[in-house]
């Protein structure tokens, strides 16, 4: 008899002590996801902003800049365009202050590379962005993707705050120094957080 209790109080003992390893295992699975989540929150960034007219346009629209896991997306909206492609850059300063858009400065280059198109061996600004088509509505949108951006980090040659974004009445053409030829300057937004 005491062989058989001796036998049920193991059998007990072990399933009690077994539950108690499973039920922790399962808690420290819930916490590690838990935390991966409220890292993965904490690591997205996210800045959005209007453009104004500038230069007596009509030209308007809405940029979204979100960053996670080491790449920042730009979402770019805009209205009021003439037909046609029209750049879109990043310049130095977050100063939408003057009419003609010039209070931003020049275009950002904090690696002192010649204008160019993005990803070209012979080089570009940082805010080289490109250029992008509207409709006949004078619609356009574009997105962009880059490890070469961040938002806020320490890295003042990665970091996007403090700095614009212009929309020009043309094209980029990726040649002439050291603005692409672009024209003026029909839309301004600032990158502030």
């Amino acid at each position: 008899m005491k062989t058989l209790q001796l036998v049920v109080f193991s059998f007990l003992s072990i399933t009690i002590f077994s539950c108690k390893g499973e039920k922790k295992e399962a808690d420290r699975e819930n916490n590690t996801e838990t935390v991966e989540e409220e890292k993965m929150e904490e690591q997205t960034k996210t800045i959005s902003f209007a453009l104004e007219p500038k230069s007596d346009s009509k030209v308007s629209g809405k940029v979204i800049f979100t960053e996670s896991e080491g790449m920042v997306n730009m979402v770019a909206e805009i209205t009021g365009l003439s037909e046609g492609e029209h750049a879109i850059h990043i310049h130095e300063k977050a100063d939408c202050s003057s009419p003609d858009g010039k209070s931003t400065g020049g275009h950002w280059n904090p690696t002192m590379k010649p204008h160019g198109k993005w990803g070209a061996s012979e080089g570009y600004h940082k805010g080289d962005i490109g250029n992008l088509k509207a409709d006949t509505e004078g619609n356009a949108s574009i997105t962009f993707a880059t490890n070469e951006w961040c938002i806020g980090c320490d890295d003042e040659k990665k970091n996007i705050i403090g700095k614009a974004i212009i929309v020009h009445q043309g094209i980029d053409d990726f040649t002439s120094q050291p603005t692409g030829a672009a024209g003026g300057r029909v839309s301004c937004g600032g990158i502030i957080q």
